[in-house]
């Protein structure tokens, strides 16, 4: 049998396995949500004024269950399709939300109504709580079952180049993710062909990736239509500044398709959204860090006595960072570098004994800053520098999540695909800090920055907030 075959048999138990599991999921939580109601703490705080004995409550039960795990499928929760673990949640949070109002309905409507409201309320928070965690334990099992090439897709990489050299090296680096590289050429030719062909005959490929950004029209239909003709998948690793990651939108108009491409879904109500959280997130952060940037103030003033912000360029103007729609704004934050430090930068002298490590980007970056001060290094090691763009969010000029805000030097130096990272605000972490920070180079920041913004969500911004302490704390990537 082919492995392609294996592959969707695996992948396919794995979703069937999630029916049962749901159901013994939604299940638990009903009995541990009426079993909750009869212990002393809360027959103290409130006593029992309903008669529903057990035996009747799991009879009623065990059929509504079936009425979760139709919305489940309505959802998409059964769907083979990979997600993500914030998307995973915010399905089951929907779904979970959708059924037991469908439950009250019918309760209401057969006139069997039930009087707990803390039953329903620990119902709602206790499915949602047990399917999330069943579901993870299951996708835990599944990726570990990849690590051993059970249910991974085998892949034909076409394209050394750098995006396919980068995908080969992440796929080898995390096979629990499913993707298992079995050959990597540079262009499709008929050894390429021969060799593929080879694969499938012997069950040992899945699909074809064509990994080359600049692939002509005639090559990649080449590839396309061998991958038809031979049932491989087909993946087209596309440059991300030409083509949007975005899902587009079909129009029809005068009788002819109208392709729409979005921008991003930060317009409209995802704009008010993140304002709001920006200005609730912000308050809390500062109120939270008062006393660490009291602490932070006075060592720096001690180390060197002066102001303890850095907000001035060593010819007095204020010291500017690029936002929205590439209008400058002032900036400032805690000072980590001697006095004029931001001069240097400008210095062939200082460069050539120090070498910048952004080189050939708008960027400088240097490895073990001569610049910054003993104090600074503690706070550029952690981050603490930053904590005063707290109030930066606050004011509207950046916000919690977002690409880094460059100089109006180094966005002077960005390419014309570069700029799309300027039509969001600014940001104090991002999908990019967090993905390497200072060990990614630019044009792999700018890619993971539009990433982030033609794909927004609620969630994502979640993600990366409680993501970014970790990646501090553990100094991945940051120098």
């Amino acid at each position: 049998m082919l492995e392609c075959a294996h592959m969707k048999r695996v992948n396919l138990a794995f979703a069937a396995m999630l029916v049962p599991f749901d159901y013994l999921a939604l299940m638990a939580a009903a009995i541990t949500a009426y079993s909750l109601r009869f212990t002393p703490f809360f027959v103290n705080l409130k006593p029992i004024q309903f008669g529903l004995r057990f035996n009747e409550f799991v009879e009623n039960a065990v059929p509504l269950g079936l009425v979760y795990l139709s919305i489940f499928a309505f959802a998409g929760l059964y769907s083979i399709r990979p997600r993500s673990i914030a998307e995973e949640f915010s399905r089951i949070v929907l779904s979970c939300t959708t059924a037991l109002a469908i439950v009250l309905i019918i309760a209401f409507f057969s006139r069997a109504l039930f009087e707990s409201r803390f039953i329903i309320l620990a119902i709602l928070g206790l499915t949602i709580a047990f399917v999330f965690i069943e579901r993870m334990s299951v996708r835990a099992l599944q990726r570990g079952l990849r690590v051993y090439g059970v249910g991974s897709l085998q892949l034909a990489v076409i394209g050394k180049t750098k995006s396919g050299n980068a995908l080969v090296d992440w796929f080898n680096r995390f096979p629990r993710f499913g993707y298992k590289p079995v050959l990597h050429v540079s262009h499709f030719s008929k050894e390429t062909i021969e060799r593929i062909l080879q694969l499938k005959r012997k069950g040992n490929l899945d699909a074809i990736l064509l990994a080359n950004p600049d692939a002509s029209k005639e090559e990649i239909t080449q590839v396309k239509i061998f991958s038809d003709i031979n049932h491989l998948t087909f993946f087209y690793s596309a440059d991300l500044f030409p083509a949007s990651s975005l899902r587009p939108l079909v129009h029809t108009l005068a009788g002819r398709p109208l392709i729409e491409v979005p921008t991003t879904p930060l317009d409209g109500w995802g704009a008010i959204y993140k304002r709001a959280f920006d200005i609730v997130g912000a308050l809390l952060l500062i109120t939270l860090s008062l006393p660490l940037q009291l602490f932070v103030a006075i060592a720096l003033f001690i180390e060197q006595p002066g102001d303890v912000f850095f907000r001035k360029l060593p010819d007095g103007k204020k010291a500017l960072r690029v936002g929205q729609g590439g209008r400058p704004f002032p900036y400032f934050k805690f000072r980590s570098m001697v006095k004029d430090a931001h001069k240097y930068r400008f210095d062939p002298k200082f460069i050539r004994e120090n070498g910048n490590m952004r080189e050939g980007t708008p960027l400088f970056k240097l490895e073990n800053d001569p610049r910054v001060t003993r104090v600074g290094r503690i706070l550029r090691k952690y981050s603490l520098d930053e904590i005063p763009e707290f109030y930066l969010v606050l004011l509207g000029r950046m916000s919690l999540v977002g690409p880094r805000p460059h100089l109006p030097e180094e966005v002077a130096m960005y390419k014309p695909e570069h700029r799309k990272v300027l039509t969001i605000k600014p940001g104090i972490t991002g999908l990019s800090q967090i993905s390497g920070r200072a060990n990614l180079d630019f044009d792999d920041e700018v890619r993971l920055d539009m990433y982030y913004i033609e794909n927004w969500n609620p969630w994502r911004d979640l993600l990366i907030l409680v993501k970014t302490p970790l990646v501090v704390v553990f100094r991945r990537g940051a120098y």
